[in-house]
């Protein structure tokens, strides 16, 4: 059974509505369990194998807390994390140097401005556990975040080859939590 945060978080699946209040939600419900936190960086498990939740068909955090719990886990890393201001700032850079016609550059910077409403929104929920060398990742972010996602990859696909920016990722400090 949904809680009533819950419900009122996915009651249609409408996944651009604010994920702090789950957030909150699912601290408090960490802090009642006999669950051990580690506050981790969200996006921090990138490089390692993890098997995903399925958020979709599957919303209730609770779910998959009673899993970690049925096959033992103690220990749920936890991390979040908001759209800062300057990964706005930085898309628009991209676009600026992008190869791209006018009325392209023009969609794009909507796009992207269209997160600024979001920024200091928390962008990302993640959990996980361990269970047999393999971690288990539920995650959520919402929709507008993704087409912010979507949108800078477009840029760095547009940039002019051999541009690396102002770091390893090439879009001078974007980066995918995909």
């Amino acid at each position: 059974m949904l809680s009533d945060g819950v419900r009122a978080f996915f009651g249609t699946y409408n996944m651009d509505l604010n994920l702090e209040t789950l957030k909150g939600e699912i601290l408090d419900y960490l802090s009642a369990s006999d669950f051990a936190v580690f506050r981790s960086f969200s996006g921090g498990l990138e490089e390692l194998p993890v098997i995903s939740w399925d958020t979709e068909r599957f919303p209730d955090y609770r779910m998959f807390l009673e899993t970690a719990q049925k096959v033992g886990q103690k220990l749920i890393l936890f991390a979040s994390r908001e759209l800062e201001e300057i990964e706005i700032e930085e898309a628009l850079e991209g676009i600026e140097e992008a190869a791209i016609n006018r009325d392209e550059q023009r969609d794009l910077e909507r796009r992207v401005r269209s997160a600024r409403k979001h920024a200091g929104e928390t962008c990302s929920l993640e959990m996980a556990f361990d269970h047999n060398s393999h971690l288990y990742v539920y995650e959520l972010q919402p929709d507008w975040y993704e087409e912010f996602l979507e949108t800078c990859d477009e840029i760095t696909t547009m940039l002019p080859v051999g541009d690396g920016g102002d770091s390893e990722d090439g879009l001078g400090g974007f980066y995918s939590n995909n």
